[in-house]
């Protein structure tokens, strides 16, 4: 998969979808953009989880999660599902994972 072809004479329908789908991105790169969402993508990345495993897993408090998550769910990459009075965290589509594979290909496999 290859980058388009820009040119000037494109339409003004195809340069305003062009906008739109690099203000989608932006908006998506700056919620992956902090070490504490990116984290909590990884684990998610694998499974579902509650706020209490992700504190765990990420050695912070409750507070601090649920503030990233709430980033993370308005920005719509998670979604909750309650079970009494459990919430379970899981990624909302496969952008996170596919993002979070280039990253990893590129930050931190050996």
């Amino acid at each position: 998969m290859g980058l388009p072809k820009f040119s000037i004479d494109m339409s003004d329908a195809d340069m305003d979808k062009m906008v739109a789908n690099a203000t989608e991105a932006c908006n998506f790169l700056k919620a992956i953009s902090h070490e504490g969402r990116m984290m909590i993508l990884c684990h998610l990345a694998t499974g579902e989880k509650t706020v209490t495993e992700l504190e765990k897993l990420l050695s912070t408090r409750q507070a601090a999660v649920s503030q990233q998550l709430s980033r993370l769910r308005l920005e719509g990459l998670v979604s909750p599902r309650r079970e009494g009075k459990v919430i379970y965290y899981s990624l909302t589509d496969d952008r996170s994972n596919k993002i979070i594979s280039v990253v990893y290909d590129l930050f931190c496999n050996d």
